[in-house]
């Protein structure tokens, strides 16, 4: 898997790419188009031949070159489908937010005149080309539906897909996203940004867009877990298991298997026991493991058991005199600083979750008594 990359957040017009305008510069292909929208090639492909929604103009015959007034249009197409336009009138109402190159009908490259918003004719060489430019795009994030911000142009094509509750696109966008920028890139920016704009989005909405979060749930745990049984390249690191599990009456395990799929990628040995696991059950596994890291995720203060957590951080195991303990991570919202107390730490985000498991493979540590 290629290593993440850092890039700060981007809308989608200020991603660094190829599209082009009027002036003839080269655009992007239908594949980089549809990535970008949430949509599959083949859906971009069948609105050209079913509703004549395509390029203004093709570059070296026959391939498909989109430019920004092009993917406007199809954002456009996007939002009125999702809304719950007739895919056919939606294709209407796009076409004509497009700017078509001056002097040129949409399609043929051929130069004719047309007229303007304003009832203004115009064509080659006439001054009033530019001013019949129709609406651009709108707002970032209009078009999902869900509060996303300034994000990843991936995050923005996972929440239309996740609106359109598209499974094929959700899985084709996840599956790409780890792939070119790892896992933790791909969880932090991509991933829990669209999450936590669904979840915002139910929040406000009633019981709208249930179906929504738990459909991208799915699929996103789906996505992780592949990562977290995938086999790392290279020789596994051996020693005792890191046990991940949530706090007593907690739910949301996605961010623990997020951290469960980084651990996996660099070979480290886990133990999952995911959801609400109650207090004796999580003491007899720790006491059975001997875990080098005990990671309890609390999203709620309800589910910060600090009493827990110190009694997991005191638990030591082997010779007297060479005894070691868990290292406890704190995870979550829900835990206070002041929580992260003798044996227990507070990191803030999955990597520099993954480096405090990871150091403690070269650095075990010793129980606090002796």
């Amino acid at each position: 898997m290629a290593p993440a990359r850092s890039r700060g957040p981007a809308g989608p017009d200020t991603e660094p790419d190829r599209a082009g305008g009027p002036d003839g510069s080269v655009g992007i292909t239908t594949g980089a188009v549809a990535r970008r929208l949430g949509v599959s090639p083949t859906t971009v492909r069948s609105w050209e031949q079913r509703y004549g929604i395509a390029p203004a103009a093709r570059q070296g015959g026959k391939h498909r070159r989109w430019t920004r007034d092009d993917v406007a249009m199809l954002d456009e197409m996007c939002r009125l489908t999702t809304a719950g336009i007739p895919p056919a009138e939606a294709a209407r109402a796009a076409m004509t937010t497009r700017v078509p190159p001056t002097g040129t009908e949409p399609g043929t490259g051929a130069a004719t005149p047309h007229t303007s918003s304003t009832g203004t004719r115009t064509g080659p060489g006439t001054a009033s080309a530019s001013a019949s430019a129709a609406p651009r795009t709108r707002a970032a994030g209009a078009g999902s539906g869900l509060p996303l911000g300034a994000v990843r142009p991936e995050c923005r094509g996972l929440a239309r897909a996740a609106v359109r509750l598209d499974s094929p696109a959700i899985d084709a966008l996840l599956t790409e996203v780890l792939r070119d920028h790892g896992l933790v890139t791909a969880w932090e920016e991509v991933m829990a940004p669209t999450l936590h704009a669904v979840g915002r989005k139910w929040g406000t909405t009633g019981e709208r867009y249930v179906e929504v979060e738990h459909l991208l749930s799915w699929h996103v745990s789906t996505a992780l877990r592949k990562v977290a049984v995938t086999p790392p390249p290279g020789t596994p690191v051996e020693g005792p298991p890191v046990l991940l599990a949530c706090t007593p009456g907690e739910q949301h395990t996605l961010p623990l298997e997020a951290l469960a799929a980084g651990l996996a990628e660099r070979g480290l040995p886990t133990r999952m026991f995911g959801a609400a696991v109650p207090a004796e059950a999580l003491d007899e596994a720790v006491r059975r493991l001997g875990p080098a890291a005990v990671a309890l995720w609390s999203q709620s203060a309800s589910t910060a058991d600090a009493v827990l957590a110190r009694q997991v951080a005191r638990t030591g195991f082997g010779l007297r005199g060479a005894r070691t303990a868990p290292l406890v991570l704190l995870l979550g919202p829900g835990w206070q600083t002041s929580q992260a107390r003798a044996g227990a730490v507070r990191p803030h985000g999955l990597r520099a979750a993954i480096d405090a498991v990871a150091h403690l493979f070269t650095h075990p540590r010793r129980h606090p008594t002796t």
